[in-house]
């Protein structure tokens, strides 16, 4: 089940829209990956790290689109949150771990690429290389999942998310981003049975998933 709350926070204009031939191509990678139709190798997670590590000194200027509407939004309209650490996937350059941070008493950033982490240096106190589909982390450790801009990886994030945990499911431009997959995509695609509660804000989507059982 899913509750769609209606938009606050507006669309300013000059949204960065991807060139829509590799969005398409990414997109369709993301929705195979997270249902199962396709693996994720050790080459793939390879290929994934050096790309990000060779766009990791310039991301802040020439990547990111600089805008945290649809995550404040969520921390602010999502809830209720668990107390507990918040577990960054795909962390980046660190961009959104203050906004976590004023949330949740911890938040351990996780990323592939090692200069990404090193670049977000100063901004995320907790940097863990890792990828995302074998975290490095026990079951039901963390209270809160955010993945801005991810991959899915169903399995991994219903183990280490507890019981009582969320997912937060960030697109910072929604439905125009190379990663996006709606909500019911995701909800979907985890084991158990799940919930959300979504919204738009800004350029980008949200939705804050919590399992039923």
């Amino acid at each position: 089940m899913t509750a769609t709350l209606p938009r606050v926070l507006p669309s300013p204009d000059s949204k960065p829209v991807p060139p829509p031939g590799t969005a398409d191509v990414f997109r369709a990678f993301a929705r195979d990956l997270a249902a199962g139709r396709r693996p994720w190798t050790a080459e793939t997670a390879q290929f994934i790290a050096a790309q990000f590590d060779q766009l990791a000194p310039d991301w802040d200027a020439t990547r990111a689109t600089g805008r945290d509407d649809p995550l404040r939004d969520a921390l602010t309209r999502g809830g209720p949150l668990a107390a507990g650490p918040c577990l960054e996937l795909g962390s980046g350059t660190g961009l959104f771990t203050p906004l976590l941070s004023t949330v949740f008493p911890q938040v351990i950033s996780v990323d592939l690429s090692l200069r990404m982490l090193q670049q977000a240096h100063g901004r995320s106190p907790v940097r863990v290389q890792a990828d995302a589909s074998a975290l490095p982390l026990p079951d039901s450790s963390v209270a809160a999942i955010a993945a801005i801009d991810m991959l899915l990886f169903p399995t991994e994030t219903a183990r280490v998310l507890a019981h009582d945990g969320v997912l937060l499911w960030i697109n910072q431009v929604g439905s125009d981003g190379p990663l996006h997959l709606p909500t019911a995509d995701v909800t979907a695609a985890l084991p158990g049975t799940w919930q959300a509660t979504e919204s738009e804000a800004g350029w980008g989507s949200w939705a804050v998933i919590r399992r039923t059982r």
